[in-house]
């Protein structure tokens, strides 16, 4: 079985291989840790493989590999990028701050490693509010996602939260009527969104969190039916972590198709030739992985 070659060239190999909830199911099988972007960059961070097969999308493993200079980082399909994170370039990260001089600059983790070199600390969904505060600052800017920067001022009211007009196409698939018209279908269902989704999507939530923020509380909730704001594979998971609960994902295309990229198959490819290397420039790099050690220590 593919399954089991993978196992084995783990052990062989002294790989470790990260996947994120929005992958394929089948990737929880050989994957040794998965979660969500903060969980998966403190794996990076702390493991002693020679090797990270990231199964996510490339600014992941970008991530990993400033994070773990010293490893191999492998990306299964190379075709898996972001459209939220190739909505800003250096050129464009520099327009933006010009226009607001002398403001902390926040990035979502969803961005290249060029970004992450000219802003002064990421955040992940799961700690943007965290991070925001930790700055002290009245005012900060906020890129790529204006969503999710527009959710951190709902909680700030103290700090303007100037945003770039990034987005993630996946969740903004999720509209306002989708919520009131699964609340007439599913009646007494609780409504958990991602903060990536439109601000009334958010509104009209019962809960807005990260990926792992949604996982957690559906499984720790005494409540048994959900629709689920976010994108597949968190129902996915959800349906086979508790069985015992009802997961409605709240519009049949609400999936990120370069997460879905990856399979057994590019996995098993990249870690016998170990090829898909990521690959940083050193002075890039120098920079970059500064904006992520702030958010590791923040985190903590």
């Amino acid at each position: 079985m593919l399954k089991d070659k993978i196992l084995e060239l783990k052990k062989q190999k002294n790989a470790v291989i990260l996947g994120h909830c929005y992958q394929n199911l089948e990737i929880d099988e050989v994957a040794d840790y998965v979660g969500d972007s903060l969980y998966l960059s403190q794996m990076a961070a702390k493991t002693d493989a020679e090797i990270i097969v990231f199964a996510g999308v490339y600014f992941m493993a970008q991530t990993a590999k400033l994070i773990s200079p010293d490893k191999k980082v492998l990306l299964p399909n190379m075709q898996s990028g972001c459209l939220m994170a190739d909505m800003v370039d250096l050129e464009q990260l520099r327009e933006f701050k010009s226009k607001n001089k002398k403001v902390p600059v926040v990035c979502y983790i969803n961005s290249t490693a060029e970004v992450k070199s000219e802003c002064d600390i990421c955040c992940t969904s799961s700690n943007a509010v965290k991070i925001v505060e930790s700055l002290n600052s009245d005012e900060i800017l906020f890129l790529p996602d204006t969503y999710l920067g527009t959710w951190v001022q709902t909680k700030l009211n103290n700090v303007k939260v100037i945003t770039y007009p990034g987005f993630c196409p996946t969740h903004l698939r999720i509209e306002a009527k989708d919520v009131v018209e699964a609340r007439k279908k599913y009646n007494g269902a609780k409504v958990l969104a991602h903060p990536e989704c439109h601000k009334e999507v958010c509104e009209l939530a019962d809960y807005v969190g990260s990926t792992t923020g949604i996982m957690n509380y559906a499984k720790e909730s005494s409540d048994k039916t959900f629709v689920i704001a976010t994108e597949k594979g968190v129902v996915e998971r959800l349906k086979r972590d508790c069985p015992e609960k009802e997961f409605i994902l709240i519009k049949d295309n609400v999936v990120c198709p370069n997460m879905k990229r990856n399979s057994l198959e590019d996995i098993y490819h990249v870690l016998l030739n170990e090829t898909n290397e990521i690959t940083i420039d050193k002075e890039i790099a120098e920079k970059a992985v500064c904006c992520i050690n702030k958010m590791l220590e923040v985190s903590k």
